[in-house]
């Protein structure tokens, strides 16, 4: 009897998550009449916990304005955006604030950090910001999670560029983010030193179970990925999952030789 109310328990199924992130119908106009520009027209989409997404396109297709709206910094002008399964459309300007410092991460190409304050400090912001009490022994952990731990007591200016984007990077991981979103994170640094901060992004995925929007114009930086959205003109274009950088560049260029234009904005994302 008992062991058939085991097999019962076992059998049960799991109780439903949310969606890291979803987007219904989501469109953002920028101006009115004529001279209305559509940055984003009618993006439906939804992205599971612990994936890892990149998203690609030509300069003026939607990319920044994409990762904006997902992560509540500008509001659609229709449609619903959920982070983890909390509709995020019509929050207060302060409780936006609230939830990013307490549920999102953030890694950009110039890296954002403080020179005044040391690594330590840098990483441990996110949680003074939030309100919370500064954790040195989580900030300690990150830093070791990034292969930093040494590095602490360090101010940025005495770090290599990709030892300031590991910084960067265990900052946005130090409050254990539902999501962290990454605009252009290798733009400003050499192949080698790319390589390793996506494979941190990709280990924080895999091994921490975090989950990882990534804007990029780079086909290497997006084959870490296990899904790439190609945008163009504002609305998703094409998709490919888990695929390498040459098939990606492949798709990518059948994609922009639709468009003189398009192939232009592309040529010209590329020398950035």
């Amino acid at each position: 009897m008992g062991l058939r109310k085991r097999r019962q328990t076992a059998a049960a199924p799991a109780p439903h998550r949310a969606h890291a992130i979803e987007l219904h119908g989501v469109q953002r106009r920028y101006g009115r009449g004529r001279t209305a520009v559509h940055a984003l027209r009618g993006i439906d989409l939804t992205l599971p916990h612990g994936s890892f997404t990149a998203v690609m396109g030509p300069s003026g297709c939607g990319k920044s304005t994409f990762l904006q709206c997902a992560a509540g910094l500008d509001r659609p002008t229709t449609g619903t955006v959920k982070l983890g399964g909390t509709d995020i459309t019509g929050m207060s300007e302060n409780k936006l604030t609230a939830l990013r410092r307490a549920r999102l991460g953030f890694v950009f190409q110039s890296f954002n950090l403080l020179p005044s304050l040391t690594v330590e400090q840098n990483v441990l912001l996110p949680m003074r910001l939030a309100g919370a009490r500064p954790d040195r022994h989580r900030a300690h952990e990150v830093l070791a999670q990034v292969g930093l731990r040494d590095q602490a007591r360090r101010r940025p200016g005495e770090l290599s560029g990709g030892q300031q984007q590991r910084v960067a990077i265990a900052r946005a991981l130090v409050t254990r983010p539902d999501v962290v979103f990454a605009d252009e994170p290798t733009g400003a640094l050499d192949t080698n030193t790319a390589a390793e901060v996506l494979t941190l992004l990709r280990q924080a995925v895999d091994a921490l179970g975090a989950t990882v929007v990534m804007v990029t114009h780079d086909p290497v930086a997006a084959s870490y990925a296990d899904r790439v959205l190609f945008l163009a003109d504002g609305a998703i274009a094409d998709r490919l999952l888990r695929s390498p950088a040459h098939e990606i560049a492949e798709r990518m260029g059948r994609l922009t030789a639709r468009s003189p234009a398009l192939a232009g904005a592309w040529a010209a994302e590329g020398t950035r």
